[in-house]
C-alpha cells in the first residue's frame, strides 16, 4: 500500500489556519482568558480559610453538616501545604471549562434525542474526541493559542464534551413514550413537551454526565500544566519530571480533595434541583432515626446569606491587603527599574535551566519587576516564546541540540547571546565500571549493562544524535536499544545503580551537578561523533528589547562560569522540592555583589550613585510643549537617581517665569531664546539666571510626507495648490509661527492665493498629518525642530532657500537668580547639558508612546534603553 501522507495533511491545515484564521485565534484566546481571569480573580482572591468556609456553606446547604466540616479540613488542608493558589487556579480552570463544556453539550444532546440523524452524524464524532489521547489536543491548542491556559481550556473542553452530549441524549431517549405521548394528545407543544416533561424526568441522567463532565475536566489538570495552564497540574508536572515524590504526592492530595469535593457536590445537586432527588432525599430524611441533625440541610435563602455574608467579608480583606501591597509598593527601593512590569519566564526541566531561570527570576524582583514562570517541554516552550507569552528562556543549547526549534521559529526570535559554554554531550558510565573509558569500549559489552542506554526526553536533540550518528560511528546499533524518559528519571536510574554498584550508561552533559555529587567517567569520543560543544544562550521573543530594554541589555551581557553555576546548581539541589528560589537567595548570599554585576543600575554597580547634594529638593516647572516634558521627566529621574528629591509642576509660561523669578520654582528646560519667550526674559532676567543652551538651533517649517515627490522646498510649492486641496495645516492662530507663516512665508515665495492656512490646534495638526499618511496622501503642515513626529514619521523639511522663516533659536535651561548657590553640583551637569535631535526625538516618541500620565515611567524606559546617559549628563565623582 502507497504511504498516505494524512500527517502532511494535517500540517498543511494547521499552517493554513495559522496564517489565515489569527484574529479567530486571538479573539477566542482573549475570551477564555478573561472568562479565566474573572473566575480566578473570585475564587483566589479571599482569604483561604473564609473561602474555606464558603465552600463549607455551600456543602452544608447541598449535603449537610459531617461534608460540610469535611470540607473545611480538606481545604484547609491545601492552604497548609502552600497550594492554594494552585488549586484555585485549577478549580478555575475546571469551572470554566466545564460550564463552556455543559453549555455546548446539553443542548447538542437534546438535539441528538430529538433527530436520529444527527445522534447518527454526532456519533463517531464523539467517538475520536473520546478516544483520542488527551495530548494530542494539546498541541493545536499550543499551536493556534500559544502557552497558557487557553490550550488548557481548549482540550479540557474537546476531552470532556462526549459524556455531557451521551447521556443528556440517554436521559431524553429513557423517558417514557407513553408519558410523551400522553402530552402531546394533551395539544402540549413540543417546546413544553421538553421543558415540562422529558428534561425533569431526564435530569438524573443529565446530571450525572455534568458530574462526568467536571470529573473529565478535573482529570486533565496535568496535562493542561504541560502546556502551561498552571495550577497544581504545573505542580504535579514539575514533580514528575523533576523526580520529588514529596511535591507529586501533595500535589496529588490537593487534586483529590478538589475532586471529591466537586464529585459529592454536582451528585448532591440532584437533589436541589430534580423532583425525583428531593422526593428521594425526603424519604431518606424521614426514615432517618438517629443522628437527625446530621441529616438537617438549611433553605437556600439561609445558605445563600451565608455564602454572602462570608465573600464581604473576604472581599473586605482583600482590599485592606491589597490597600497593603499598594503601600509597599509605594516604598520601592533605589533598584525599582522595572516599576512592576510583568516578565514571563519558561523553562526546560534542566538543571542549568532551572538555576539560571530562578536566578533571573531573583534578580528581576530585586529590580522591581513582576515575574511569572512556568515549566515546559522544549516545544510547547520555543512555541510560547515565539508567540510572545514567554518573554524569554536561558537554556537554549546551539547549534545541535535545540537546532530543529531554533530552524522552526528563528523568524520568531532573538538570539541574546551565549551566557555559558562550551557544553559537551557525553554517555557516562560510574567510574567503578572498569575497562570502559571510551564509546569504543562499549561494543560488545551490551550484556553487562542490559542492551540499554538510560536517555532522557525524546525530544531533545541530543537524543536524536545519539540514535541517529554515535550509535552508528562506533557499531552499538542492535546491541544497545536507547531508552527514552526524563531527565529526573535518568538521575533517579543512575542513583538506584550507584547504590547498588551495577554497571549502568547514562546520557549525561557538562555542566551537571551530577558530576559534584558522584563519581563519574565521562566516556571519550575520539571519532567526534557527538560533534563540537555547544553554547547555552537565551532566547527572547521578536520585540523583548523594545518591551525591557534594561532587562535585555542584562541578559546580552550574563556570564557564568562553570564553577558559579555547578555550585548554584548544587544549593538548588540542598533547598529541596519547591524551593529553588530560596536556593538562590542563599546562592547569591555567598556571592555578594553579584546581582549588581548581573543587573547593574544606573549610575554603576551596586546601585545608584549619589550626589553630592544628595537629599535636596529640585522644584521644576514646565509648560507642556513636547521637548519641555521630556527633558524635565529625564531630569527628574536623574536627580532621583543620584539621590536629589524633585517636584514637578505644568504651568502656562507666564506663572512659570513668575515663579522662576520670585524663588517658588528652581529650574525649567524650554526657554527658547533669543525670540519666542523675549518678552519673558527681558522682564524677568534680572531675577533669573541662564544655565546655557542644551539644544539648537531650532527650527520652524513647512513638512510633507517623503512620499510626496517634486516637493523638496518652500519654492516648489507654487503651483502644486491642488495637490494639497489648497490647504496648509496650521497649529493655534495665536502661534507666533502662523503669524510668520502668513505675513512673511507665503509672501516670499508667492503662495498667498493658492493656499489657504487652516488654523487649528497643535494636536488637529498631527491628526490630520497621522490620517494622511496611512492613506497615502499629499499633506503640507506647520512644524518645527525638534519634534517627535519626525522619529515617529518619515517626513521632508522643506527647504527655505530665501530665509523667509528666520533664524534658528536656542533652548536654553533657565533657573532662578540664587540656583548655583544652593545647588552647585546640578548647576554644573546643567551647564554640560546637551541632546542631539536623534536622541531627543527619540525620548519624546517614548513619551508619546507610553501615553499621558506616565511620562516619568516613559523617560524611565528611555534611559532603560541608554543606559550610559545617567553617567554622561550628571557624572559623579569627577
Amino acid at each position: 500500500m502507497p504511504r498516505v501522507s494524512f500527517g502532511e495533511w494535517v500540517e498543511s491545515a494547521v499552517d493554513w489556519l495559522q496564517s489565515n484564521l489569527t484574529w479567530i485565534f486571538d479573539a477566542i484566546k482573549a475570551v477564555l482568558g478573561g472568562m479565566y481571569d474573572g473566575v480566578n480573580a473570585v475564587l483566589g482572591g479571599g482569604e483561604p480559610l473564609l473561602m474555606a468556609a464558603i465552600f463549607a456553606v455551600i456543602a452544608f446547604w447541598l449535603r449537610g453538616v459531617v461534608p460540610a466540616a469535611l470540607t473545611f479540613v480538606g481545604f484547609a488542608l491545601i492552604d497548609s501545604l502552600a497550594l492554594w493558589d494552585e488549586a484555585m487556579a485549577t478549580l478555575s480552570l475546571v469551572v470554566v471549562a466545564a460550564v463552556i463544556t455543559i453549555v455546548i453539550a446539553v443542548p447538542m444532546g437534546i438535539w441528538a434525542a430529538r433527530n436520529n440523524r444527527v445522534s447518527a452524524a454526532l456519533r463517531p464524532v464523539l467517538d475520536v474526541m473520546q478516544t483520542m489521547p488527551a495530548f494530542v489536543y494539546l498541541i493545536p491548542g499550543v499551536m493556534f493559542f500559544g502557552v497558557g491556559v487557553t490550550p488548557g481550556v481548549i482540550a479540557t473542553i474537546v476531552f470532556a464534551m462526549p459524556p455531557g452530549v451521551r447521556m443528556t441524549e440517554l436521559g431524553i431517549r429513557q423517558v417514557d413514550s407513553e408519558l410523551v405521548e400522553a402530552a402531546e394528545a394533551f395539544g402540549t407543544t413540543p417546546k413544553d413537551t421538553l421543558t415540562r416533561v422529558q428534561l425533569p424526568l431526564a435530569l438524573p441522567t443529565i446530571m450525572a454526565g455534568i458530574n462526568q463532565v467536571i470529573m473529565l475536566a478535573l482529570s486533565m489538570v496535568v496535562i493542561g500544566g504541560m502546556a502551561g495552564a498552571g495550577g497544581l497540574g504545573e505542580k504535579v508536572y514539575a514533580a514528575i519530571t523533576q523526580l520529588q515524590v514529596g511535591l507529586a504526592a501533595e500535589s496529588g492530595i490537593a487534586v483529590v480533595i478538589l475532586a471529591m469535593y466537586l464529585d459529592r457536590m454536582t451528585g448532591a445537586l440532584n437533589e436541589r434541583v430534580s423532583p425525583l432527588g428531593r422526593r428521594a432525599a425526603a424519604k431518606v430524611a424521614a426514615g432517618a432515626r438517629r443522628l437527625k441533625f446530621t441529616h438537617y440541610k438549611p433553605g437556600t435563602a439561609v445558605a445563600m446569606t451565608g455564602v454572602v455574608v462570608l465573600a464581604l467579608v473576604a472581599g473586605g480583606l482583600n482590599i485592606a491587603g491589597s490597600g497593603s501591597d499598594d503601600a509597599r509598593k509605594g516604598q520601592a527601593s533605589d533598584g525599582n527599574v522595572g516599576q512592576g512590569q510583568k516578565i514571563n519566564l519558561g523553562y526546560i526541566p534542566w538543571d542549568e535551566g532551572i538555576a539560571s531561570t530562578f536566578l533571573w527570576k531573583e534578580i528581576l524582583e530585586q529590580r522591581g519587576y513582576t515575574t511569572g514562570i512556568t515549566q515546559l517541554d522544549a516545544g510547547p516552550l520555543y512555541s510560547g516564546v515565539a508567540r510572545g507569552d514567554i518573554d524569554f528562556q536561558t537554556d537554549s543549547w546551539l547549534p545541535t541540540t535545540h537546532k530543529d526549534y531554533w530552524d522552526k521559529y528563528s523568524d520568531q526570535l532573538d538570539d541574546l547571546g551565549s551566557w555559558y559554554g562550551p557544553t559537551s554531550l557525553e554517555l557516562t558510565v560510574p567510574s567503578y565500571v572498569e575497562g570502559i573509558d571510551s564509546l569504543a569500549d562499549l561494543k560488545g559489552q551490551g550484556k553487562k549493562f542490559n542492551g540499554k542506554i538510560i536517555g532522557i526526553e525524546a525530544s531533545a536533540g541530543m537524543m536524536g544524535t545519539l540514535n541517529k550518528k554515535v550509535l552508528k560511528e562506533y557499531g552499538l546499533e542492535g546491541e544497545y536499544k536507547v531508552v527514552s524518559s526524563s531527565t529526573s528519571s535518568m538521575l533517579a536510574e543512575l542513583n538506584a545503580s550507584i547504590k547498588k554498584k551495577e554497571p549502568v550508561v547514562v546520557t549525561l552533559w557538562s555542566p551537571h551537578w551530577a558530576y559534584g555529587k558522584h563519581d563519574l567517567k565521562k566516556l571519550e569520543d575520539p571519532k567526534g561523533a557527538w560533534g563540537k560543544g555547544e553554547e547555552v544562550h537565551t532566547v527572547a521573543h521578536k520585540g523583548f528589547a523594545k518591551k525591557a530594554p534594561a532587562v535585555a541589555d542584562w541578559l546580552k551581557k550574563f556570564k557564568l562560569t562553570e564553577k558559579q553555576l555547578t555550585s548554584l546548581e548544587n544549593e538548588i539541589q540542598d533547598a529541596g522540592q519547591g524551593k529553588e528560589q530560596d536556593g538562590v537567595r542563599s546562592w547569591l548570599k555567598k556571592n555578594p555583589g553579584l546581582v549588581d554585576t548581573l543587573a547593574p543600575l544606573p549610575g554603576g554597580a551596586g546601585g545608584t550613585q549619589e550626589g553630592k547634594d544628595a537629599g535636596k529638593t529640585v522644584n521644576m516647572g514646565y509648560f507642556p510643549w513636547d521637548e519641555a516634558i521630556a527633558s524635565t521627566y529625564l531630569w527628574q529621574n536623574m536627580l532621583e537617581d543620584r539621590g536629589y528629591k524633585t517636584t514637578v509642576k505644568q504651568l502656562d509660561p507666564g506663572p512659570l517665569y513668575t515663579g522662576l523669578a520670585q524663588g517658588q520654582l528652581d529650574v525649567q528646560f524650554d526657554s527658547w531664546l533669543p525670540t519666542t519667550h523675549k518678552d519673558y526674559w527681558d522682564r524677568y532676567k534680572d531675577d533669573l539666571t541662564d544655565l546655557g543652551s542644551w539644544y539648537g538651533p531650532t527650527s520652524l517649517e513647512l513638512t510633507v510626507p517623503s512620499y510626496v515627490e517634486g516637493i523638496d522646498s518652500l519654492a516648489d510649492l507654487k503651483g502644486q495648490g491642488k495637490k494639497f486641496n489648497g490647504k496648509i495645516i496650521g497649529i493655534e492662530s495665536s502661534a507666533g509661527m502662523m503669524g510668520t507663516l502668513n505675513k512673511k512665508v507665503l509672501k516670499e515665495y508667492g503662495l498667498e492665493g493658492e493656499y489657504k492656512v487652516v488654523s487649528s490646534s497643535t494636536s488637529s495638526m498631527l491628526a490630520e498629518l497621522n490620517r494622511s499618511i496611512k492613506k497615502k496622501e499629499p499633506v503640507v503642515v506647520t512644524l518645527w525642530s525638534p519634534h517627535w513626529a519626525y522619529g515617529k514619521h518619515d517626513l521632508k523639511k522643506l527647504e527655505d532657500p530665501k530665509g523667509a522663516w528666520g533664524e534658528g533659536e536656542q533652548i536654553h535651561t533657565v533657573a532662578k537668580k540664587d540656583f548655583a548657590q544652593d545647588f552647585p553640583e546640578f548647576t554644573g551637569w546643567l551647564k554640560d547639558f546637551k541632546l542631539s535631535e536623534a536622541q531627543l526625538a527619540s525620548l519624546e516618541v517614548e513619551i508619546q508612546k507610553g501615553g499621558a500620565g506616565k511620562e516619568k515611567e516613559s523617560a524611565r524606559t528611555w534611559m532603560d534603553a541608554n543606559p550610559d546617559v545617567v553617567d554622561q549628563l550628571a557624572p559623579v565623582g569627577s
